[in-house]
């Protein structure tokens, strides 16, 4: 990525997140660029990171080897039809945003090298992970870029097929969500049981934090780390038996069925 140089179409949280991390891995001001229609996004993301930014997207993609589609989804097709003709042979485009297929985005851009991203919100701390699709046109010089673009914001996963993006979008897309549910559950909980809100949040946030650096550190899998704190006839076993005999794994799986399922439905509409 030395020598790269990156335009970001849209320069929201998310591209913010990522123009940040290439920063910090050391890409110099001058190799990325930004466009944004909003006046003061412009302005801050130029005072925060240094870099040029315009209000016109040809500006903006004019000389990058990479160009960052970070729109919302309802506006990539107008975005990507405009934008068309200002692009150059053998550019990269790579997508971040939700439910758009490529099939859509090269019809709405033409047959192009492109990858398709899926991430999520903690890569606005850098602590992200990415599900990527390359169509048949990227090359392996390609790949290495759009990887190293999102590792710059967390963990970056490559897919075999498009539709396993659905899939990701359950999982690690949504996923923050869930988490955020289950901390909200038992700080509740917690209160219930007579403990004050501010120490029940203490307690559910911290305990998050270190469950999770626990299971990526470890050796072992999730199962396993379970089963090595559940004492027989304990205190946790009788808590897992509860969530277990409530069909918590059934639920679980319902519900990430839902979100794969919605994703799929989303990318029709959208890429139409």
């Amino acid at each position: 990525m030395s020598k790269t140089r990156i335009a970001f179409i849209g320069a929201g949280n998310m591209a913010a997140s990522l123009i940040g991390g290439l920063r910090a891995q050391g890409l110099d001001a001058s190799q990325i660029t930004a466009s944004d229609p909003g006046a003061e996004t412009r302005t801050r993301v130029h005072v925060e990171h240094g870099i040029e930014v315009y209000e016109d997207n040809a500006q903006a993609v004019a000389s990058a080897d990479v160009v960052v589609l970070a729109v919302k989804p309802q506006v990539m097709k107008t975005v990507c039809q405009t934008l068309q003709p200002s692009l150059q042979d053998g550019q990269l485009i790579v997508s971040i945003a939700a439910g758009i297929t490529c099939a859509s985005l090269q019809a709405w851009l033409g047959a192009r090298p492109l990858v398709r991203c899926m991430p999520n919100t903690p890569a606005l701390l850098r602590e992200g992970v990415s599900g990527l699709y390359a169509t048949s046109e990227v090359t392996d010089a390609q790949r290495q870029q759009a990887e190293q673009l999102l590792s710059a914001v967390g963990t970056a996963v490559w897919l075999e097929q498009e539709q396993q993006l659905d899939a990701v979008t359950a999982v690690s897309g949504s996923g923050p969500a869930y988490f955020f549910l289950l901390i909200e559950s038992m700080i509740a909980a917690g209160e219930k049981l007579g403990l004050p809100r501010e120490t029940a949040s203490q307690l559910t946030l911290q305990t998050a934090l270190g469950a999770a650096r626990m299971a990526v550190s470890s050796d072992v899998d999730a199962a396993e780390l379970r089963r090595r704190v559940t004492s027989p006839a304990g205190t946790t076993e009788a808590a897992i038996k509860s969530f277990q005999g409530n069909g918590f794994e059934a639920l679980v799986e319902q519900a990430l069925q839902a979100a794969a399922k919605r994703s799929a439905e989303l990318a029709e509409q959208l890429g139409k």
